[in-house]
């Protein structure tokens, strides 16, 4: 039996898992990505190696084996990855510019190590093990604080001539929209994202002070990616337009994916697709009704990932077949 180790580097902790042959994730470690908190600006790079060569011997530990026992180790990081020279170019989250991070973790453990963007790992855990699985060509959105994307075609990682490609989240749906973190307007990320959701629905609650959103966002404490959609559930036209002028943008976005790309599968992430059928069947009906190859024989599958967090650590242990 081969283990892999993958390694999922997040602003807050750096996850680490064994993971055998089946993508089967059998033991798991985290450590702190910031040692000396977050109040002390960006963490050293020296301490994020450090960091992540503790997570990797710890493990090891739980799993019963040797760091010499592992085949690869696959990386997930953040920012631009240039995955042919082993270095991280940029990470504007963690301070990182021009970084051998590939080869700072081969001089540890003596193995074969494969760096990679970390929504890219987390893409093809997906198309491994997840929601993707058993496809060819996949697209994997995650709508968190800004849209992660992924694309998989003939099973490979595509990249980009730079290794920056796939940043679907700022390809413009609404020409000088809403300002987004990137610095342009419009951009799919600023309406799609969980922080864009967020921000239509406390706008739209400040408008109307009568609406069922005051309540639910009296329940949690603040507004969420789940407020507009507990107060339609409940009958609220207030938050039935929030979600419908949501689900229009993301529709959009998709369809527009879709026509350029042509995928098997389309999978999206993250926490909005908790809200299940109220999310994704108006979301498919609108999105099949935009994209120019409706009348095909075989249409592309909308479907949610199915790994959660366990997709970076995955996607970076199987990275060895990217």
């Amino acid at each position: 039996m081969a283990y892999y180790i993958g390694i999922d580097v997040g602003g807050t902790n750096i996850a680490c898992g064994v993971v055998n042959e089946e993508c089967k994730i059998i033991a798991r470690s985290k450590v702190k990505t910031h040692p000396r908190g977050k109040d002390a600006g960006f963490p050293k790079y020296e301490e994020v190696v450090g960091g992540m060569k503790t997570a990797v011997r710890l493990a090891c530990e739980e799993a019963g084996i040797s760091p010499s026992d592992i085949s690869s180790i696959g990386i997930g990081c953040p920012g631009i990855c240039n995955s042919e020279s082993g270095v991280v170019e940029f990470a504007s989250n963690l301070g990182f510019v021009n970084v051998p991070l590939q080869k700072d973790i081969e001089d540890e453990f003596g193995v074969k190590v494969y760096l990679e963007n970390d929504a890219n790992a987390a893409a093809f855990g997906e198309f491994c093990a997840g929601g993707a699985k058993g496809s060819k060509n996949a697209i994997i959105i995650t709508l968190g604080t800004g849209v992660g994307a992924g694309i998989i075609i003939d099973g490979k990682i595509y990249r980009g001539s730079n290794f920056a490609g796939g940043e679907i989240g700022h390809t413009v749906i609404e020409v000088d929209g809403a300002l987004c973190s990137c610095g342009r307007r419009g951009c799919f990320e600023a309406y799609s994202s969980a922080t864009g959701l967020v921000r239509m629905t406390r706008d739209a609650a400040e408008v109307h002070p009568d609406s069922l959103m005051w309540e639910a966002v009296k329940s949690e404490g603040r507004f969420s990616g789940r407020t507009a959609f507990v107060a339609m559930k409940r009958g609220d036209a207030v938050g039935k337009a929030v979600t419908e002028r949501y689900i229009k943008y993301l529709a959009c976005g998709i369809a527009n994916v879709i026509n350029t790309f042509q995928p098997d599968i389309l999978c999206i992430g993250g926490g909005v697709c908790n809200e299940g059928d109220a999310l994704l069947v108006p979301l498919r009906e609108k999105t099949m009704e935009q994209v120019y190859s409706k009348n095909s024989a075989k249409n592309t599958e909308i479907a949610v990932c199915s790994l959660g967090n366990d997709a970076g650590i995955i996607g970076a242990a199987m990275l060895h077949k990217s």
